[in-house]
């Protein structure tokens, strides 16, 4: 008899389940190159998941902007909204380093664990209700409810996004 196969819960999805937050989790098997079939298996457009991007203020340091993957983050607004004068994206050599996450893999929950940095959400998320999120590793994510995830790490949400 074959043993049932089970994914082993990590690091973010413990601290989610120890602060009695609920998530689904997802596991997109190509990393950061989904495919249109998984997407569908979960029921999601590129619309629904959000990236965790990395920038350095001139004045915060470290500030942490999350935006649909679909849609680009406007530096000048993160940098209004954080009380910067600029915000710069922190260089992929440094990302390690400075969130503690490798490039795709960067989260929040993490993020706000370890180093607590300032962390902003696009009001698209808080109007979305529930989003997917990068959960610590490449491949894999978790769904949770966007407004029970800032309030967990401190997050605010504004608009952080370019105008479409």
């Amino acid at each position: 008899m074959a043993k049932k196969t089970r994914i082993k819960k990590i690091l973010v999805e413990q601290i989610l389940d120890k602060a009695d937050i609920p998530y689904e989790t997802i596991v997109f098997s190509g990393g950061m190159q989904r495919d249109q079939a998984e997407l569908d298996a979960y029921g999601l457009t590129d619309h629904d998941i959000y990236k965790t991007l990395a920038l350095e203020g001139n004045v915060t340091g470290p500030v942490i902007g999350i935006v649909p993957v679909d849609a680009h983050l406007n530096e000048k607004k993160l940098a209004a909204v954080s009380g910067n004068k600029r915000v710069d994206m922190i260089p992929t050599k440094n990302l390690q380093k400075t969130t503690g996450y490798v490039h795709g893999a960067n989260n929040p929950v993490g993020i706000w664990q370890t180093k607590k940095f300032p962390i902003y959400f696009d009001e698209s998320a808080k109007e979305a209700g529930t989003i997917t999120i990068s959960a610590g590793e490449v491949g894999r994510s978790i769904r949770v409810d966007a407004v029970a995830l800032a309030e967990f790490v401190h997050g605010q949400f504004a608009k952080i996004r370019t105008d479409e």
